[in-house]
């Protein structure tokens, strides 16, 4: 499939045209860029390209065309090209949006603030992460006590010179007399490992590579750990490439020798897309495997008496399997000898702990110690983090008993950071809302009451949080479900429709979202007048598993409906109107935005779509995308491929019906290195929706992407590209929403 372009550049009014040969058979205008192409008809059962023929593959006798398949291929000259005409027809459009700049120059002077993490105790040593307002990556300290000048230790930005390449996981060994820690470059979710003598942050020769969704666990004779890779692989590995990650194993690198040599501790050749994560129980004695196969909160729980090892570690473990099958999750607390405390959802969709004693394993034996959910323990105590429509709670038991000891005072918000193990005295909790960015509380758990006192409280100068306030409301979903949404806005507002909405969501794979500090969206709030909303769907964990399942698999649509009645809720009661709506998510998030989109285009203004999963017949094909057919379902299983079909953001594009309704305005958001949702999704999603959508008559409303460089899924992403894309992002929503700026 020949594809060639015609832009049209917007400066003001006037119009530059840049013009390049085309055949011509077929041609649109794309709300500003004019495709021209021509095609023939290929079929195919599932495999094969002809990059001069439309590709039609065949789902259980259903044919479905895939005219874009050649932007699968990230290195096709043709692929580079398309994305180097998107750019050039995006940024101009930016660069003329009034807000850009003054929204670059507002972000910059109140994200300028010190940002610190909980301090941890490691050996004799505390550490800390801190970064002074702009760096790029946020630094390691280390101080000998909580008292002592602390010093920089390990500063990532030193990694790159753009800030780039950032830390990507870190494990002390137990002593605290050495670091391994994880680099990763552009975004990209490859790691190498890297590894440090703490006295005198003296980095060592051994070097890991082919690391990637890793654990980091070191036996606590302090010789060496564990961690994962995956084979060796045809072509390149580093981010932008489109390969499958298959049969990831674990191993046991020995300190001071090289990789070649590491021990193989556990594979499952007959099991290509099973992940494990191996984990050192506190005493030390054993090594506990968790072992998945997809993204569902389900594993298997092997465990190996490392006292059994005499010759130490040189092969494949004697694994126990304690549980073998995929029916429950299980996740380690910790152990009394061979009394072993788990937090699991088995019978209990909200979670809970219980105790299984390795020397009677027997499931009748297994005995429940509390009820619920997350958990940390120092001492002879547990530290339980509830999850209460919404809303952290923290409550201290006795870990002998399971006796309720205390619950810690907190705000609406969340907790976002808990350090203390259980060797120690002392914990650290740091405590974060839509209006608050920190708050470290300490407590001394030798002191008699116990008592937390505030070790920081991080403020932003320049914004005054009793100017505002939250709200969490429940509305009724399409099937009557009620769904939690918080609302933050200012004081005093007049529900009249007039404010510009700002919704968003995520719903799926369990993850729930709680209260988060934002500096771009306050400033949403303050300087662009908005209401900031975000909505609690079906898929995630607020409410446990069964909420994660209420939105997953064939019931996918409620996702999509709860998101729906959370607009039309926002425009019922005043808060906004649907010209001045923009939804926003991100990866399945970006699905979620770009499946409302088709579903129901008049419903929103703007909608900005960030690494969303766009192709949902072809997901599972592509690096760890395997992994989500869990939450999505495959393609290759009829039924489920009849659910997905319905919804896909790529095969549901459509004209809308009706006079004067249009797709609202779109921004796509992605990176050349996002090898977890890679570009192609957005980038077959948005060539779709210009040649479908973008030559109608009436579409007035751009339809754009913008693909950053040296930029992958989100994690480690430097300041300054954090910066630039949310100048973007809502200088985008201010000139299609035509919002002024207030002072």
């Amino acid at each position: 499939l020949q594809t060639l372009f015609i832009f049209y550049y917007f400066n003001n009014s006037n119009h530059t045209r840049h013009s390049t040969q085309t055949d011509n058979t077929v041609s649109g205008v794309i709300a500003g860029v004019q495709l021209l192409f021509h095609t023939t008809i290929y079929s195919r059962g599932g495999g094969g390209k002809n990059d001069n023929q439309l590709i039609v593959d065949d789902y259980h006798g259903q044919k479905v065309p895939d005219p874009y398949s050649w932007l699968e291929d990230p290195d096709s000259e043709k692929t580079q090209a398309f994305v180097s005409a998107q750019n050039q027809l995006t940024l101009p459009f930016l660069e003329c949006c009034e807000v850009r700049d003054l929204f670059k120059e507002r972000m910059t002077e109140l994200y300028d603030y010190p940002k610190y993490s909980c301090p941890f105790k490691r050996g004799s040593r505390y550490f800390h992460f801190y970064n002074t307002g702009l760096q790029n990556q946020s630094v390691m300290y280390v101080q000998e006590s909580l008292d002592a000048e602390p010093t920089v230790f390990l500063d990532p930005n030193t990694f790159s010179d753009d800030g780039t390449v950032a830390l990507r996981g870190y494990a002390f060994s137990e002593d605290g007399e050495y670091l391994a820690y994880g680099t990763s470059a552009s975004g990209s979710d490859w790691v190498e490992m890297r590894f440090l003598r703490v006295e005198g942050a003296t980095r060592l020769e051994d070097r890991l590579e082919r690391v990637k969704f890793s654990c980091m666990s070191w036996t606590h004779d302090g010789k060496g750990l564990f961690y994962n890779s995956y084979p060796d692989q045809e072509g390149k590995s580093d981010g932008t490439e489109t390969s499958t990650n298959l049969y990831q194993k674990l191993y046991y690198h020995v300190l001071g020798t090289p990789q070649s040599e590491d021990v193989l501790c556990a594979e499952f050749p007959d099991h290509s897309k099973w992940m494990s994560g191996a984990e050192v129980s506190d005493d030390g004695r054993y090594v506990l495997l968790s072992i998945r196969e997809g993204c569902d909160p389900v594993n298997r729980l092997w465990y190996c008496d490392l006292q059994k090892t005499p010759q130490g570690i040189t092969g494949l473990l004697p694994w126990v399997k304690l549980i073998d099958n995929f029916d429950a999750e299980y996740e380690y607390v910790t152990n009394e000898g061979t009394v072993f405390t788990f937090k699991t959802n088995l019978d209990a969709p909200r979670y809970r702990l219980i105790n299984i004693d390795f020397a009677s394993p027997d499931q009748s034996s297994w005995k429940e110690l509390i009820p619920q959910h997350d958990k940390d323990v120092i001492g002879h105590y547990l530290f339980v983090c509830f999850l209460h429509d919404v809303k952290n709670v923290l409550k201290m038991y006795r870990l002998s008993s399971g006796e309720e000891l205390r619950t810690f005072s907190l705000d609406v918000g969340s907790i976002v950071g808990f350090t203390g193990r259980k060797r120690d005295s002392e914990i650290f909790y740091y405590f974060t809302s839509f209006l608050s960015p920190a708050i470290i509380y300490h407590c001394d758990l030798t002191k008699e009451p116990l008592q937390p006192h505030i070790f920081r409280e991080v403020t932003v100068k320049g914004f005054n949080p009793s100017d505002y306030q939250t709200t969490q409301v429940f509305y009724p979903s399409k099937d009557g479900t009620q769904i939690p949404m918080f609302i933050v806005h200012k004081k005093g507002i007049k529900l009249d429709g007039s404010h510009p909405g700002f919704l968003y969501g995520y719903g799926g794979f369990n993850i729930s979202i709680t209260p988060s500090y934002s500096v771009s969206r306050l400033i949403f709030v303050r300087h662009l007048d908005g209401i900031l909303a975000v909505a609690n769907i079906r898929g995630g964990g607020e409410y446990g598993e069964t909420w994660h399942k209420a939105g997953m698999l064939a019931n996918k649509q409620n996702c999509f409906s709860d998101f729906h009645c959370a607009a039309e809720y926002l425009i019922k009661e005043g808060y906004t109107s649907p010209s001045k709506l923009t939804i926003n998510g991100g990866s399945n998030g970006g699905l979620l935005v770009a499946a409302c989109v088709n579903q129901r285009p008049e419903l929103f203004g703007c909608a900005v779509a960030q690494v969303g999963v766009m192709d949902m017949l072809k997901f599972h094909k592509f690096t760890i995308g395997h992994a989500w057919t869990t939450d999505f379902g495959c393609s290759e299983d009829k039924e489920q491929f009849e659910w997905l079909i319905k919804y896909s953001p790529l095969h549901n594009i459509h004209v809308p019906e009706g006079n004067g309704v249009q797709y609202p305005a779109v921004l796509l958001l992605t990176g050349d290195h996002d090898d977890r949702v890679v570009p192609l999704h957005s980038l077959k999603y948005i060539a779709t929706l210009q040649h479908i959508v973008g030559r109608s008559p009436k579409q007035t409303n751009p339809l754009f992407i913008l693909v950053d460089t040296k930029s992958g899924h989100g994690a480690g992403k430097p300041t300054s590209k954090v910066i630039q894309e949310v100048a973007d992002t809502y200088s985008f929503i201010a000139r299609c929403l035509n919002i002024a700026w207030v002072k």
